[in-house]
């Protein structure tokens, strides 16, 4: 079972404006060769739907689609490079805590929450806005780090026997785990904070807020090493996924 707390987020401040330099106007590599290819593939967006995205950052998706979108995030900064980069009259930016009581002016056929859903403290409240702001048989595309393999700071690699084995020290644990941007550097370091929930966990808060999972795809990284290690490494990148992407509708 999931349990619920309180503590705030870090990604007001000064952590927004580490992101955004660490991304960049364009995403980083996986954002451009994996996320949003696969985001807008699983969105699959007609003409005539809206799309109401949670965690936008500085609109990375919302620049990709001309339908009429909204984008919220906690960070001012983000959403003052959103607004400067996205010229769309059909797409609006606005500051606010998805984990607090969102308030909006009409409802959306389709949502996302693209690599954020980690970073939220209260993911069952994220989940629990958007379910109240999709139409019914709405779908709600949810990408993460894939939470058996990727877990910040207890997740590592070992060569044994001619192989690169994935290790992972906690998986069912609900877990907070401070992010540094600059370990070694006590001026310039930015914390944040990722949020470890078990696939399990995450199905449970979509189906207690209305929705069933319709599909679950697992993304792999298209890079390839160089040198003596590369033929085992990209062995290990075939087998274990980066990314986790969840389809899920909200049911009537």
């Amino acid at each position: 079972m999931y349990k619920k707390d309180s503590k705030k987020t870090a990604w007001s401040g000064e952590v927004g404006k580490w992101y955004k330099t660490l991304v960049g106007k364009e995403g980083s590599f996986y954002h451009q060769k994996i996320v949003i290819p696969g985001a807008l593939r699983l969105l699959n967006l007609k003409k005539e739907e809206k799309l109401l995205e949670f965690g936008c950052g500085q609109g990375i998706l919302g620049r990709q689609i001309v339908n009429e979108y909204m984008g919220l995030d906690l960070s001012p900064e983000l959403i003052t490079e959103a607004k400067n980069f996205d010229k769309n009259e059909k797409h609006y930016y606005w500051v606010g805590d998805v984990c607090q009581p969102v308030k909006l002016h009409k409802t959306y056929e389709k949502g996302a929450m693209i690599l954020s859903l980690q970073n939220f403290k209260k993911p069952y409240i994220a989940i629990k806005n958007m379910s109240m702001w999709l139409k019914d048989k709405g779908e709600l595309i949810l990408i993460i780090n894939h939470p058996a393999f990727r877990i910040p700071q207890h997740s590592d690699w070992i060569v044994k026997d001619g192989k690169q084995w994935r290790v992972e020290s906690i998986y069912m644990s609900h877990e907070e785990i401070e992010i540094k941007s600059s370990p070694f550097d006590r001026k310039n370091n930015q914390k944040s904070f990722s949020y470890h929930w078990s696939i399990s966990a995450i199905s449970e808060m979509l189906l207690d807020n209305g929705f069933i999972i319709s599909k679950i795809e697992e993304w792999l990284s298209p890079k390839k090493s160089e040198g003596k290690m590369a033929r085992i490494e990209d062995k290990a990148r075939q087998e274990f996924p980066l990314f986790m992407a969840v389809v899920a509708k909200k049911y009537e």
